[in-house]
């Protein structure tokens, strides 16, 4: 269950260098000096896409990676189901961000990201009642 946190931080990575790899030159193109760049400044450069896929990256992701330590805690990281589910929520996120950061069709977007959260919930789903949570039994 380590191998698709461990590859989604890869993926991460690699769009932060992408981020750079592009937004630095096209900075440059706009003359726009990093101290005196402004947020507007930065978000209409023609790669912004990349850098609020990489933004994008360090939210949702943040609990998929708590979801596949829960469940390798709780014993149910190796079940087939678990790492199936996981390495499929890697291959939505990696699709979710060339989709972003080159066509960014928003409803294409939109779908990949329901498809991905979808994902999440049946892996947060299997972490419940792996931790022995049953919403019937709540004392609330």
């Amino acid at each position: 269950m380590i191998a698709p946190v461990v590859a989604l931080i890869i993926w991460s990575l690699i769009m932060l260098i992408w981020l750079y790899a592009t937004r630095i030159p096209a900075m440059a193109k706009a003359k726009l000096r990093p101290g005196q760049a402004t947020k507007a400044d930065m978000e209409a450069l023609p790669v912004a896409n990349v850098a609020a896929n990489y933004n994008h990256l360090m939210e949702q992701p943040t609990l998929f990676y708590a979801v596949c330590f829960a469940l390798e805690f709780l014993g149910e990281g190796e079940h087939d189901i678990n790492i199936g589910l996981a390495w499929l929520y890697v291959a939505i996120r990696v699709v979710h961000s060339l989709v972003q950061a080159t066509v960014n069709i928003i409803i294409v977007r939109f779908l990949i990201f329901v498809a991905g959260s979808l994902v999440l919930m049946a892996l947060t789903f299997h972490a419940a009642l792996a931790s022995g949570l049953a919403w019937f039994n709540w004392p609330f």
